[in-house]
């Protein structure tokens, strides 16, 4: 793969890893104001949506900066690259891991759903989130 390429790809997934930030932080938001707006009470779905706004925001920030640093790379930058975005793989998946234990921890002390919600939200983040690098591990991989 030509470094011109490479760089066009990475600034692909950051305008991806953007527009999944956007959302993010705009469905938490909404689903926030929509609970607060009707007077609702749900643990659930605030901790839910939580969880997706503040994912979203620390998504944004990631992207931020890694939008500043995008620059042509070597071989030995691109397998740097690679080597991280599959250890980013690998986090992705703990973060889904995390978000199950979270959700199948409160449903079983007692339907804590505040809890649920929460590990919920994060499993929903973290597949996202390895289905975006995963995209990126594909055509770095061509």
């Amino acid at each position: 793969m030509w470094a011109d390429t490479l760089l066009a790809t990475e600034r692909a997934h950051v305008l991806r890893l953007v527009a999944w930030g956007a959302a993010s932080v705009l469905v938490g938001t909404a689903l926030l104001a929509w609970l607060l707006a009707g007077r609702r009470q749900s643990a659930l779905l605030r901790h839910f949506a939580i969880q997706t706004a503040a994912w979203g925001a620390v998504d944004l920030a990631l992207a931020a900066i890694a939008f500043g640093s995008l620059a042509l790379r070597d071989l030995a930058g691109a397998t740097r690259l690679d080597r991280i975005v599959w250890l980013n793989i690998g986090l992705d998946a703990g973060y889904v891991l995390v978000g199950l234990t979270l959700a199948i921890t409160g449903w079983r002390l007692g339907r804590r759903l505040g809890l649920v919600g929460a590990g919920i939200g994060v499993i929903v983040q973290g597949a996202a989130l390895a289905l975006l690098d995963l995209v990126l591990a594909v055509h770095i991989s061509r």
